[in-house]
């Protein structure tokens, strides 16, 4: 498809993100026919998601397109915030540490069309067969607390329960279900506002691990290198929204109604049953002109996976940096469910004790974190085949597996006894003791040079000899 060219003059927007897309030819737009409620968007997404990013144009009544899979590779995440692989998690824990303010102006693109406060007017795709209903997944959810005006941006899924009514499941570690439970002590409503449809840096702000107090609108801002600009929202003017996202549902958490939720996917890729969540009461739904709804893929789904996984390493590397100086990069890989395992890399020449304060640092600061892998800096943290190579090469079981039981756990850990499981970490760096030499057996660095123009054009896809050498066939 062409997407209007409005959407490339855009700067660190949804919209503009999309333009890169397209531009890139990783946007493949799907116009059959789907149903959001019937499961067929939802297969569809889940079975390209680490494909192009999806487009659904043509959903149902609404008339809204519904895009899936935006951010569901590490070099989709890097170019969503202008950056290279190789300076993930590092530039976002850079922005960490240097928090830019939102920018507030006074009208917004998000404002532009009032739907009331009907949620059966968005796309909403149910996309798990046991789960009870639709869920909004890819809100990030702006909250300020009632007594001291921290606001604070996260996520949590919403399952409609009516049209203006839904259900939220926030975990009760979250700073906002600390909020909620606040209001609720005073006998108050907690505000929410509910934004779809938001650049790359809101999306990995929202996922960040920070301590109450720090607002993730403003590690965004430092993620782009400017403001994000926000706008008051309508029913509650203390909350800040982005001008520029698609979408915008205000309301508030009830102090006191609740819903049994049943099962919902987690990241680990099965159900889980939390019990009761609380309720929203939906007061407003405001959208853009011609509006796109966002949807992330849950479960075990790679932009799902990423999207945590990409913001646990930032929280993870600022963490170890200041207590060991050699770490070099901090990743959380897929097959590690985007949540569970990490890898540590450390520069050349660390202290003989830091690979094993690494592992206990790391399994100490993300109760969700319960493997760790320790590696030297020329392995990338993010190439699962590389660390495995350096598990296999240069570990030594009997010295190298750092065992830690009973350690508290997260409700989502998936092997959990009594709130607890056993924690554990591979040391997998190069040692003298080991062998004399590590150099690896590859061809000398100057014929890779001379050959890196043919090696270019068969990786972009030259099939024959003539193709690549510029002699006829």
């Amino acid at each position: 498809m062409t997407l209007p060219e409005s959407y490339a003059q855009e700067k660190n927007t949804f919209r503009s993100f999309l333009a890169q897309l397209e531009q890139a030819n990783e946007l493949a737009e799907i116009a059959t026919p789907v149903d959001p409620d019937g499961f067929e968007l939802a297969a569809i997404a889940s079975a390209t998601h680490d494909g192009p990013a999806t487009i659904f144009t043509d959903t149902g009544a609404t008339g809204i397109p519904v895009v899936a899979n935006i951010l569901n590779s590490i070099d989709r995440v890097a170019l969503g915030l202008g950056l290279t692989r190789a300076d993930l998690p590092t530039a976002i824990t850079d922005a960490i540490g240097r928090p830019v303010a939102p920018e507030v102006v006074e009208t917004g693109a998000c404002q532009e069309v009032d739907l009331g406060a009907d949620l059966t007017k968005l796309p909403i795709p149910r996309f798990f067969e046991k789960e009870g209903g639709p869920y909004i997944t890819a809100g990030c959810i702006v909250g300020v607390d009632g007594e001291t005006g921290i606001a604070n941006l996260s996520y949590a899924r919403l399952r409609p329960e009516g049209p203006d009514t839904a259900l939220i499941g926030i975990a009760p570690n979250h700073h906002l279900a600390v909020m909620a439970r606040k209001a609720a002590a005073r006998g108050e409503e907690q505000p929410i506002a509910i934004t779809l449809g938001n650049s790359p840096s809101v999306l990995l702000a929202a996922a960040l691990y920070l301590k109450m107090g720090d607002d993730e609108m403003e590690i965004a801002g430092a993620m782009d290198g400017a403001p994000v600009k926000c706008v008051r929202a309508k029913t509650a003017p203390e909350m800040l929204v982005p001008a520029d996202c698609e979408i915008v549902i205000e309301g508030v958490i009830d102090p006191e109604a609740r819903v049994h939720e049943g099962p919902v996917s987690e990241y680990h890729g099965m159900y889980e049953d939390y019990g009761p969540g609380q309720l929203v009461r939906i007061k407003k739904i405001t959208t853009r002109r011609k509006p796109v709804y966002q949807a992330i893929v849950p479960g075990f789904h790679i932009e799902h996976l990423l999207i945590g996984g990409v913001s646990i390493a930032a929280g993870l590397e600022s963490l170890l940096k200041g207590i060991i100086p050699a770490v070099k990069r901090v990743a959380v890989d897929n097959s590690g469910c985007g949540r569970l395992s990490c890898v540590v890399t450390l520069a050349e020449g660390h202290h003989p004790g830091d690979p094993k304060k690494a592992i206990l640092g790391a399994l100490s600061a993300v109760n969700l974190v319960k493997h760790v892998i320790v590696v030297d800096e020329d392995v990338d943290p993010w190439d699962e085949f590389a660390v495995r190579t350096a598990v296999m090469t240069r570990m030594r079981a009997e010295r190298d597996i750092v065992i830690v039981p009973d350690m508290r756990t997260d409700r989502s850990e998936p092997m959990k006894l009594g709130g607890t499981i056993t924690n554990y970490g591979f040391v997998a760096t190069r040692r003298a003791e080991d062998r004399p030499d590590w150099t690896p057996a590859l061809p000398p660095e100057d014929a890779y040079a001379a050959t890196a123009d043919i090696v270019a054009r068969i990786r972009a896809g030259a099939r024959t000899a003539a193709e690549t050498d510029g002699t006829d066939a």
